[in-house]
C-alpha cells in the first residue's frame, strides 16, 4: 500500500502562484508514476501532470502546460506542483496519486491523495 499526503492549497489570486507538495509513504518503491489530478464543482475528475519516477519524463494537460510544472524528489518520496500564472478556471480540489503500473496512462492510477483546495480570484 501507498499513502499520499497533499499540502500546499490555498488561496490565490488570478496570475499569482501556489506550490503544492504530496508526501508519500508506505511502498513507495513500487510506484511507477505520480500525478496530480483535480475536480472542480459539478465537473470531473481530470488529469493535470504526471512524472515517471525512474525517468523523471514528465506529462502535461494542454490546460497548465507552460504554467504548471511538477517535479519529484525520489530520496524523500515528495512530489511537488509548482502553479504559475493561474487563472480562476484552475480552481478545483487537487489530488496526488501514484501507481504501480508497468506502462503508467492517466486512468490506472490507483493510489489517492485526500485532495487540497485551490481557490484562484478574479
Amino acid at each position: 500500500q501507498v499513502q499520499l499526503a497533499e499540502s500546499g492549497g490555498g488561496l490565490a489570486q488570478a496570475g499569482g502562484s501556489l506550490r503544492l507538495s504530496c508526501a508519500a509513504s508506505g511502498r513507495t518503491f513500487s510506484m511507477t508514476a505520480m500525478g496530480w489530478f483535480r475536480q472542480a464543482p459539478a465537473k470531473e475528475r481530470e488529469f493535470v501532470a504526471s512524472i515517471r519516477r525512474t525517468t523523471g519524463s514528465t506529462l502535461y494537460a494542454d490546460l497548465v502546460k507552460g504554467r504548471f510544472t511538477i517535479s519529484r524528489d525520489n530520496a524523500k518520496n515528495t512530489l511537488t506542483l509548482q502553479m504559475n500564472s493561474l487563472k480562476p478556471e484552475d480552481t478545483a480540489v487537487y489530488y496526488c496519486a501514484a501507481t504501480r503500473a508497468s506502462v503508467p496512462t492517466t486512468v490506472t492510477y490507483e493510489y489517492w491523495g485526500q485532495g487540497t483546495q485551490v481557490t484562484v480570484s478574479s
